[in-house]
């Protein structure tokens, strides 16, 4: 059977990633995989993951991206560089997988690559978004930053404008009993957090440092521990 599997933010934890997937075993025939924004930044390469993702869509599989508000920022920096003042923000481990020492010199392809992410996917049963949406808006999907910043909205979610979908988001980290709460009550919240704060691997004993996933066609959840050698957080 076809499955439709959705992935939190990864932040550049490329060898948990790799993991995620084999423990997923994706199909490359049947099964879609939505990735909700964040590969870069914080965990050691950055560089590898988006390598990776590129990797998968070039081997045929079903793999869709969306942007993250950190993919955001590398594009705000990256075009800011002609600005008089402009300062380098970028992260550094960010720069050290690429082995770089700014963003002038990071390859274009990467750029092309962020600049095409879409900000949201939308499913018949499901919204993929980085963040969430806002529901003060006549449509919440046309706010391109809220896509990608926004916190605390639950309480202001319009049903009737969902319409039976689901919003599966990341963005801000919960602990791994936080995300299977919310998986207990998914139905009628119709809201699911799969950002288990992947790069914190520090924090595993609070449920945290872990790289979630759901497969939405079983309503399942997968977690991957940290497993990368030189994540500091």
């Amino acid at each position: 059977m076809s499955r439709k599997i959705l992935i939190g933010d990864i932040h550049g934890c490329l060898a948990t990633f790799k993991a995620l997937l084999e423990q997923i075993n994706i199909h490359r025939e049947r099964d879609k995989v939505f990735l909700l924004g964040d590969y870069i930044d914080r965990g050691p390469d950055s560089k590898g993951v988006i390598d990776e993702i590129i990797s998968l869509q070039q081997k045929g599989y079903a793999v869709h991206p969306i942007r993250g508000n950190h993919e955001q920022m590398l594009l705000a920096d990256h075009h800011a560089e002609t600005v008089k003042g402009w300062h380098d923000m970028a992260d550094e481990e960010l720069k050290n997988s690429f082995g770089i020492e700014n963003l002038t010199q990071l390859p274009i392809e990467y750029i092309d690559f962020c600049e095409k992410l879409p900000y949201y996917y939308s499913e018949d049963d499901f919204i993929a978004v980085h963040a969430g949406l806002d529901f003060s808006q006549e449509n919440p999907l046309t706010e391109n930053k809220e896509l990608l910043w926004i916190r605390d909205w639950y309480d202001k979610v319009n049903y009737d404008w969902l319409q039976g979908r689901k919003i599966i988001h990341g963005h801000t980290p919960l602990t791994r009993q936080e995300i299977e709460e919310q998986l207990s009550c998914f139905d009628e919240r119709q809201i699911l957090n799969i950002d288990c704060g992947v790069f914190l691997s520090k924090s595993k004993a609070h449920g945290l440092g872990h790289l979630c996933a759901f497969d939405i066609t079983n309503k399942r959840l997968y977690f991957q521990e940290n497993i990368e050698r030189d994540c500091k957080y």
